[in-house]
């Protein structure tokens, strides 16, 4: 069968045009340093932009990610979040960073980044993670043990997760492709919205009793 080349042409067109799309321009300028309001600032997607010229080494600097953060709560794990709103030159470069402490059998429960994909380095102890893919792929769970010096990616929008299956403290530190990533925690959104969803609804959608439903409601209800 020959295909003639205005067919031909107009396939290569549809094919590249997603992908010229998919990124984001160059950038126009060396950096956007963020302010937190409209004086003498110039407004892009998330933040505003200092002068230039008013930029210093301290737009760019954090410090304090070799302490670890307090797991002492339900889950035994804590996030360090290092984004825009610590390091304000992160402003329109797409990337920001965590460190995360687990206590002995801690977990970042399952959550998703609504705008980044996320990679995971593990400095110390050893961690069960793992993400699941979506409806049309048929939920499958991608899972790995990780080691110190083992990293695993969860791509943009999947929900994941990470438990310290080892009886030490374990530590990660992970990059996010975005100045401000964003995270939903499943069942923190899920039984402790504002207001509460009906019970009835999510007695349903998870195949619960309702009294179960809202015995969960107000426990998530009572840590918001």
């Amino acid at each position: 069968m020959k295909v003639s080349h205005s067919l031909i042409s107009i396939i290569s067109l549809v094919l590249v045009i997603p992908f010229s799309n998919a990124y984001d321009p160059s950038p126009l300028q060396d950096f956007c340093v963020a302010v937190g309001n409209l004086n003498n600032g110039v407004f892009v997607n998330g933040k505003f932009c200092k002068d230039p010229k008013q930029a210093k080494a301290d737009d760019f600097f954090y410090s304090g990610l070799n302490k670890a953060g307090s797991t002492n709560n339900n889950v035994k794990s804590n996030v360090t979040t290092v984004n825009v709103d610590q390091i304000p030159g992160l402003n329109t470069m797409g990337i920001s960073l965590v460190r995360i402490d687990y206590a002995p059998y801690g977990q970042n429960p399952p959550h998703t980044h609504p705008r980044a994909t996320e990679i995971l380095v593990l400095v110390e102890g050893t961690l069960y993670v793992g993400f699941v893919s979506s409806n049309q792929d048929n939920n499958r769970l991608f899972a790995k043990i990780l080691h110190p010096g083992d990293v695993f990616v969860f791509p943009i929008g999947m929900i994941h997760f990470q438990v310290n299956i080892g009886k030490t403290p374990a530590v990660a530190f992970a990059g996010l492709s975005s100045q401000n990533a964003g995270v939903i925690t499943i069942a923190n959104t899920v039984f402790g919205s504002k207001p509460p969803i009906y019970p009835e609804v999510l007695a349903q959608a998870f195949q619960l009793d309702v009294n179960i439903v809202k015995d969960l409601e107000a426990k998530f209800a009572s840590k918001n």
